[in-house]
This record gives C-alpha cells, sequence and structure tokens, in this order.
C-alpha cells in the first residue's frame, strides 16, 4: 500500500525535527488556486517564532528534495500552530491539559453547542473540562473541534 505525502513527509523529516527541538503539529498538503502548498507545522513548550520556522524550513528542504515525496513543484512552508489551535489528535489534546478549550458538538448536550472551559484531564477518550465548579467529562466522540482560546468572542 502506498504511503500518503503526509506520511512520507513525515516520516522523512520526523529525526530532524526532533533533533533541533521541535516536535511536528501537523502536516497539510493541499492546492491552492493553481499552486500545490506543504505546510509543516511545529510546535515547542517554548513557543515558536519566525526564527524557529526559517531554521526548521533550511534543515528540512535538502531532506525532502532528497526523498521527494511530491511530483511537480510546491510551495514548502513552515509555521506555528498559532496561540489558538485546532487539537486534531489525541497528542493535541494532552498536550493542552490545563489550557482553556473549547468543545463543539456534533448534536447539542443538554441544549449546548458547545463549551468553553479548563482541560483538566484527557483519558481513555474522555475529554474533562471545567467551567466553574462544573465538570464535564465528554467523550471525543461526541466532539466535533477542539481548539483552545485565548481571545473570547
Amino acid at each position: 500500500m502506498k504511503k500518503s505525502v503526509k506520511e512520507t513527509v513525515r516520516e522523512a523529516i520526523s529525526d530532524c525535527v526532533a533533533e533541533l527541538g521541535y516536535r511536528i503539529w501537523d502536516i497539510t498538503y493541499s492546492k491552492i488556486g493553481a499552486d500545490y502548498h506543504l505546510e509543516i507545522t511545529i510546535d515547542s513548550d517554548e513557543g515558536i517564532g519566525i526564527e524557529d520556522c526559517e531554521r526548521v524550513h533550511r534543515a528540512i528542504d535538502p531532506i525532502l528534495d532528497e526523498c521527494d515525496p511530491i511530483e511537480g513543484f510546491y510551495y514548502l512552508e513552515v509555521s506555528s500552530p498559532g496561540i489558538e489551535r485546532e487539537l486534531k489528535c489525541d497528542e493535541h489534546i494532552s498536550l493542552s491539559v490545563g489550557q482553556k478549550i473549547e468543545a463543539k458538538f456534533f448534536a447539542p448536550r443538554d441544549g449546548m453547542k458547545s463549551i468553553t472551559g479548563i482541560l483538566d484531564a484527557f483519558s481513555n477518550g474522555l475529554v474533562t473540562l471545567s467551567v466553574g465548579d462544573v465538570k464535564y467529562e465528554i467523550p471525543k466522540s461526541d466532539i466535533s473541534k477542539l481548539r483552545t482560546v485565548y481571545f473570547e468572542d
């Protein structure tokens, strides 16, 4: 079975990114207009600045040229996930324990379409949020989108 572009790229650059002191947050490969874009999103406990993105870009560019995971021309972008970020996988959720997050639901729960609170825990598929003194245990399978919140609407 042929690997996807994302899988091939992750496999090729993971060690290099880790050796530089970062973790891969996400990889996206998409067509924007007529152009193809490969975006590598990196993170670290200290946060990410433009210098970090440039450092990783310079380090992975020759690796990607050598393994050539994409036919034809594409733009390589290295970026930060930003202060408000979508939590797409279990690792993202675990790394966000203690932060304020918003959970949007596939279907309303107790009349609510979403809950914003502090992520207390994530274990066995359950997301535990505190809103004031009230704790909510929500199955991850009921959540359509999770994101960190720093600026309230």
